[in-house]
């Protein structure tokens, strides 16, 4: 049975991973920072799952939770880098510099720490890494700045472990969403209630479909990497450029 470490697993598409995972069959480490989410989890999935709290810009919280892992979930062959948050939607000029670093650090800075802690024993097992990334690393949008930035280094980090991890055997994928329906988008407008709907009458993806295309990956044959994979609900294309004029 191979295990995967999935972050960010209390909402949104890691919840819906780690229902993906543990009923395909595999064990699945879930962090995050609410516990209650985490046992009721832990009560829907049984010994599929266990659960670790804390908040992955908090490395020594972290380290003693991975530490602590109980002896049937140490061997991971996956790691799922899910965690992440958008704050804002105001223009850069008028943003909040504490929202910006608070992005950083956990969409960048947690991710990379988390990814090089874990490393060796992906190495040993020739395992995979899968990054959630976002078609803001593409296409820029007004209110997008930082958010934007820090996915497009997961982008391109996530092609930089390919190098250099080419001849060990591990797989690493950047996954590219667009408008996905979670909390998340809840949150990234400021607003606290699951039940804003953001992109209501717009046929959003869910996370199911993002963890569905994450097993995928995770379940392809051994020799075969999806290096990136951008995502789309059909109601969702590109927009013109934007024009300013004087007026």
């Amino acid at each position: 049975m191979k295990t995967a470490l999935i972050t960010g697993a209390t909402s949104g598409i890691g919840e819906a991973a780690a229902r993906a995972f543990a009923g395909a069959g595999w064990r699945v480490v879930g962090t995050g920072r609410r516990a209650d989410r985490l046992d009721a989890l832990a009560s829907e999935l049984g010994d599929a799952f266990h659960g670790c709290r804390f908040d992955v810009t908090d490395e020594a919280a972290r380290d003693a939770a991975l530490d602590a892992l109980p002896a049937d979930f140490r061997g991971l062959d996956l790691l799922v880098n899910n965690a992440g948050l958008a704050l804002g939607t105001a223009a850069a000029q008028d943003a909040s510099l504490d929202q910006w670093r608070t992005m950083i650090d956990t969409n960048v800075v947690a991710l990379v720490s988390l990814t090089r802690k874990l490393l060796p024993a992906l190495i040993e097992r020739q395992g995979a890494i899968v990054n959630l990334s976002s078609v803001a690393a593409t296409y820029p949008y007004s209110g997008g700045n930082v958010y934007g930035g820090t996915k497009a280094f997961v982008r391109q980090f996530s092609l930089g472990l390919r190098s250099d991890l080419a001849g060990t055997g591990v797989r690493v994928t950047s996954i590219e969403p667009g408008m996905v329906e979670t909390e998340f988008t809840a949150v990234r407008t400021g607003s606290r209630d699951a039940s804003d709907k953001l992109y209501a009458g717009a046929h959003p993806m869910t996370g199911d479909d993002i963890a569905a295309t994450m097993l995928w990956i995770a379940e392809l044959p051994a020799h075969l990497n999806v290096n990136a994979i951008e995502l789309m609900p059909v109601s969702q294309s590109f927009a013109g450029f934007a024009v300013a004029r004087d007026q």
